[in-house]
């Protein structure tokens, strides 16, 4: 069993947590980054005062944080993760950054620290809240063939959908791809519902309806339910699609590539944050689309 240092204990990092403990592994955390739940130090966690000492005691070090600039402050802060491979030897670890960030620094960030000697794999996920408490994620891998087989038996406690997609970077690049389409199915779900209800349907009745042809799809299965029950408390939130949407449109940009319905998609967000729902889920994109439309599907 291995010596696995989590960095990241939020809405997603807390379950993949408690799975791989669950599974056997003996966890450490970094008090720097944040607090780690009583509940995994209840369970056999051990908590140090910085990245580097979590690092030093660690064969793995997961990373799940919300954005670019956290993993390269983890990574390569003072007292991070580069610091901790430095002074406990680096020869063997593995670094897994399971987080949604840029492709382009990613790329970046495993070539640094490739030279400590250390492995690197970028491998974010899809599945939300609950995927990552039943150990049904997604996961898209960039790295070495070697370095995913290493990781495979921690990725198969995390997760279901294994893909070893290319090189570093690969992996960011897939997740970028996922949130393109997450976030246009729920745009269609929200137009369809709004449509169906304005009409003097009931919606809940056309999603049952739509969920036996050709339309039905898991956003229409999960989220169509949060939109018509208006339970939007956060499985993903609004700001953190924002965030892989911003990814997904600088990236078009340097690539010089359209993407229409994304910036669409981006702009709809934005008008769920000014109604003060960043911190929604965002299955609540329907609240932009009902907005347009002065009309609430549950009849608010």
């Amino acid at each position: 069993m291995s010596t696995i240092a989590f960095i990241g204990t939020g809405i997603m990092g807390r379950p993949m947590a408690a799975n791989l403990q669950k599974a056997g592994h003996q966890l450490v955390f970094s008090t720097h980054f944040n607090a780690a739940p009583q509940e995994l130090l209840d369970a056999g966690g051990i908590a140090y005062p910085s990245v580097q000492a979590a690092t030093e005691q660690a064969d793995v070090v997961i990373l799940m944080v919300p954005n670019t600039p956290q993993v390269e402050d983890v990574l390569f802060g003072d007292k991070g993760v580069e610091a901790g491979l430095a002074s406990g030897g680096a020869e063997g670890k593995l670094v897994i950054d399971m987080s949604s960030i840029s492709p382009i620094e990613t790329k970046q960030f495993a070539a640094r620290i490739k030279e400590s000697g250390a492995g690197y794999l970028d491998a974010p996920v899809s599945g939300g809240e609950v995927g990552a408490i039943n150990g049904t994620l997604s996961i898209m891998v960039g790295g070495s063939q070697a370095e995913f087989d290493q990781a495979k038996s921690l990725f198969d406690i995390m997760g279901q959908n294994i893909t070893l997609v290319g090189d570093n970077g690969a992996g960011q690049t897939c997740k970028v791809a996922n949130q393109i389409i997450v976030a246009l199915n729920i745009e269609a779900v929200s137009e369809a519902l709004v449509f169906a209800s304005k009409a003097g349907a009931d919606p809940a009745r056309v999603r049952e309806a739509l969920l036996g042809g050709f339309a039905s799809s898991k956003i229409l299965e999960v989220h169509g339910e949060r939109m018509i029950k208006g339970t939007f408390d956060p499985g993903f939130k609004i700001a953190l699609h924002q965030k892989d949407l911003n990814l997904a449109i600088t990236g078009a940009e340097a690539l010089g590539v359209s993407l229409p319905n994304t910036e669409k998609a981006q702009e709809l967000f934005g008008n769920c944050a000014e109604q003060g729902g960043s911190e929604w889920d965002h299955s609540a994109l329907i609240k932009a689309i009902e907005s347009l439309a002065d009309h609430s599907i549950r009849g608010e």
